[in-house]
């Protein structure tokens, strides 16, 4: 009895064909989501690299879905994490009224290591810790999103929080 999808390893000419189809309206739905020309293009670039290392794992049917899923939810997160850099740079400008070149060097060198560390975290739990600390949304309203329960939200936003204590040793 067969209950799901077929999958067949997306061959060379079937990954250029869709490239060449999609690749545009992607880049612009990119585009007037984010309003970002460079945005827009570096996301839908990195969605067609996830297509192409999970090629054997799509289903053709449902491939234009998937590429545009992957491509929002992508700008989203990387949204996210200008808005929590943005963020902490507000903040750190509140604390301090004095712009010397020793503190805005010290403001550079946490914003590189504070990308660094997000871009550890893995997937799942990134994505917890950015809708709670930058979409302000409480556990319960994540786990409604996401389809799972609020205590692996709560692992989730722990493991998020434990890395980057460990990186930087800054608790947000």
């Amino acid at each position: 009895m067969n209950t799901g999808p077929q999958y067949k390893r997306i061959t060379s000419k079937e990954y250029r064909d869709l490239y060449n189809e999609y690749y545009n309206s992607i880049r612009n739905f990119l585009y007037f989501k984010t309003s970002d020309n460079s945005l827009a293009e570096d996301v839908a670039q990195d969605t067609f690299l996830k297509l192409w290392e999970i090629r054997d794992k799509i289903d053709l049917k449902t491939v234009k879905s998937w590429l545009y899923t992957v491509a929002g939810n992508t700008a989203i997160n990387r949204l996210k994490r200008r808005q929590l850099q943005y963020k902490f740079v507000n903040q750190s400008e509140k604390r301090s009224a004095q712009e010397d070149p020793q503190y805005l060097m010290e403001i550079n060198e946490f914003q590189e290591k504070l990308q660094k560390v997000l871009n550890k975290i893995p997937e799942g739990n990134r994505e917890v810790f950015l809708m709670n600390r930058i979409e302000g949304l409480k556990y319960r309203e994540i786990s409604e999103r996401l389809g799972i329960g609020v205590k692996a939200v709560e692992k989730r936003m722990s493991k998020a929080l434990q890395i980057i204590r460990t990186e930087i040793g800054y608790n947000l």
